[in-house]
């Protein structure tokens, strides 16, 4: 092992040590599974805005965005950017303080399916198992991907066999979340986000530095065709520029609806110990999305310029997702203090993939342990054994999900896109619908819930294929399904009872 190498690995070491510490110090702050999953609901406005977004802000900030932007120019990767931004804000402003205060009051629910199923007054349970279904079928693949980031990320740096480093990685993730839950996940997320922002700031400056400056990083952008156009793509294989047409710019942007639906980011939300604070954490939290999401579409410009002047390889496929991981691996070669460095950047790509991974576990776990065997099976565990339990499932989804991540080749932000798709689809409408439409019911919310997981699974597989005006992402046309359906079967079912409309009415008043 090069000095280098060790420098990196003394680094990253420092960091995994510290996660998992500060999960043995919250483990022993878990009374019960509503301090397991939701943290007692005493999370600080600073803590709530950074662990919302570094549980949003996964692998792909660091790695799928600057791919995208590496192989494509700025349209892709810059409509995505702006589309998340823009549902970022909206979330944070209209979303989070009615969530927060609804699902205190609809009997103090801690998980979003338990709110969808307390909101309604379904007695049948059958609205918290679908939406807990739908929590497992989407964040396992998505946990699979983050695995996988930190599996491609050791393999890459140290040359370890993939499987091994990823088995790792998760082992790490998982210890930390086992033992500390919600609260230890939101602060180290909070510590990522740091890290994150630190490995952003560094591989900007270096980046530049390397390739010749920002005028000749700007001036071989401008020789591409199409490279820094919002209107057009930039094609690396063939070197040309095809249209980037309003549908896909409508398309692209929809990424932002999938925020309604995040239970990892809701959470967050519901979490808060005053909301009266949230003012100040949606402008925090506004302000680093905006920052990251343009630094990482930038990163990938400046990398492709390196490859083009001969500092870094050629990068090709789902290989560009590796651009910084190469870039600090190239500063880890200028002596110990730049290796430390360096050391910290592969951390805090570390960082972005467990910040989500954390979060994705606990909503997961959450749905099988709470949600399916407490609402919908009717096991209550108490104290301990609730605790308990929870971790086992924890466990188990894990395991799950290393398996599904044993394949090295599988493209972090494929599997990104298609998980946020399938919940902001499956649950956003319900979500919005749940907080600002009186008239809903179960029923509709039902509809909504399926015909929108549904048609992510449709779009997808069968329609956007075709191509041409077809060629769109999932998330949109689903999202209009669900709509479309909570508002017809809604109207054409009974409406809800007096004791839910004045709940609904108790919550409006609210200021």
């Amino acid at each position: 092992m090069t000095q280098s190498q060790i420098c990196i690995m003394i680094s990253i070491a420092v960091y995994l040590i510290a996660m998992l510490y500060i999960g043995f110090v919250f483990s022993k702050k878990n009374k019960d599974t509503s301090d397991f999953y939701l943290g007692g609901r005493k999370l600080g406005p600073l803590v709530t805005a950074m662990s919302a977004e570094a549980s949003d802000m996964s692998s792909w900030l660091l790695m799928g965005l600057p791919g995208v932007a590496y192989l494509s120019g700025i349209a892709d990767a810059g409509w995505t950017a702006i589309g998340l931004a823009i549902g970022t804000y909206v979330n944070w402003l209209v979303v989070a303080r009615r969530i927060r205060c609804y699902s205190h009051v609809s009997n103090n629910s801690i998980t979003l399916p338990a709110f969808f199923s307390n909101r309604y007054r379904d007695k049948s349970r059958s609205l918290q198992g679908i939406a807990a279904l739908v929590i497992i079928i989407f964040f396992i693949p998505y946990t699979a991907s983050g695995f996988a980031a930190c599996g491609k990320l050791f393999s890459s740096i140290f040359g370890v066999e993939y499987t091994l480093a990823m088995i790792i990685s998760a082992i790490i993730i998982v210890g930390y979340t086992t033992l500390g839950g919600f609260l230890a996940a939101s602060t180290t997320d909070f510590i990522q986000s740091i890290i994150m922002s630190i490995a952003l700031i560094v591989i900007l400056v270096f980046g530049i530095n390397i390739a010749g400056g920002l005028s000749a990083v700007i001036e071989n952008a401008q020789s591409l065709p199409g490279y820094l156009s919002m209107t057009e793509s930039f094609d690396s294989v063939t070197g040309t520029a095809s249209p980037y047409g309003i549908i896909t710019v409508i398309s692209t942007s929809a990424w932002g609806l999938g925020y309604f639906g995040m239970p990892h980011i809701l959470l967050r939300f519901m979490a808060i110990e005053d909301d009266s604070k949230l003012k100040f954490s949606r402008r925090v939290a506004s302000i680093w999305v905006v920052i990251s999401l343009a630094i990482a579409v930038f990163i990938g410009i400046i990398g492709y310029t390196m490859s083009k002047v001969g500092s870094l390889e050629v990068l090709t496929g789902s290989n560009s997702e590796t651009i910084i991981i190469k870039i600090a691996d190239l500063l880890s070669k200028y002596g110990i203090a730049p290796a430390l460095l360096a050391g910290i950047i592969l951390a805090g790509i570390l960082a972005s993939t467990m910040s989500t991974a954390d979060s994705q576990l606990l909503a997961a776990s959450s749905s099988v342990s709470s949600d399916i065997l407490g609402g919908v099976f009717k096991k209550n565990l108490q104290g301990k054994s609730s605790i308990l339990a929870a971790r086992i499932t924890l466990v188990v989804i894990s395991v799950i999900a290393a398996f599904i991540a044993r394949d090295p080749n599988s493209s972090v932000f494929a599997i990104v896109s298609f998980a946020w798709a399938g919940f902001g689809a499956a649950f956003g409408p319900v979500v919005l619908f749940a907080l600002f439409w009186k008239r809903s019911n179960r029923y509709g919310a039902l509809a909504g819930m399926v015909s929108g997981g549904a048609m992510v699974f449709i779009w997808k597989y069968l329609v956007r294929p075709l191509g041409g005006a077809w060629d769109i992402y999932e998330l949109l046309p689903a999202f209009i399904v669900a709509c479309i359906a909570i508002v017809a079967v809604s109207l054409l079912t009974p409406a809800p009872v007096k004791e839910i409309t004045d709940e609904f009415e108790k919550v409006a008043a609210m200021k």
